[in-house]
């Protein structure tokens, strides 16, 4: 399933691997990327009123800073009528999935639950599909933990 969500005012393809997993497309040189509220909802197939009260509880109980993780894009309307539209970043959209109910979001905690477990037992965790897109550089990676 492919949404397609603003990061830097450009397109990357997001879209909800089977394993659970947000996959993301996106440029290296970027460092998050940007969704509003219903490109959220999308992701986690919740309604958009549900994650509207899920992005201001996270605010509310200051799990996340409103000025860290939102930001204001214009965006120009059909009618031609430019609009400020608030979006954010891959911080709240893994807050969000951690609260929303669905399968979608089940899928996902499962996904992170088990990432983030074997990440803390192993100690590291590795990325087939990015050492694909980086490979010198994760030889070099290499070469500085055969260093330690």
């Amino acid at each position: 399933m492919n949404k397609k969500i603003m990061k830097n005012n450009s397109q990357v393809v997001v879209y909800q691997a089977k394993n659970g997993a947000i996959e993301l497309k996106k440029d290296a040189s970027k460092d998050t990327i940007w969704a509003t509220q219903a490109q959220i909802a999308d992701i986690f197939e919740a309604e958009r009123s549900v994650v509207t009260k899920h992005i201001r509880n996270i605010f509310k109980e200051k799990e996340l800073e409103v000025n860290s993780v939102c930001a204001k894009i214009a965006h120009t309307a059909l009618d031609g009528k430019t609009y400020q539209v608030s979006v954010y970043d891959l911080d709240v959209i893994l807050s969000v999935g951690y609260r929303v109910s669905g399968k979608k979001a089940i899928y996902f905690r499962q996904w992170a639950t088990k990432t983030l477990r074997g990440h803390i037992v192993k100690g590291y965790t590795i990325n087939p599909s990015r050492i694909k897109q980086n490979y010198e550089e994760f030889l070099l990676s290499v070469d500085k933990v055969k260093a330690l």
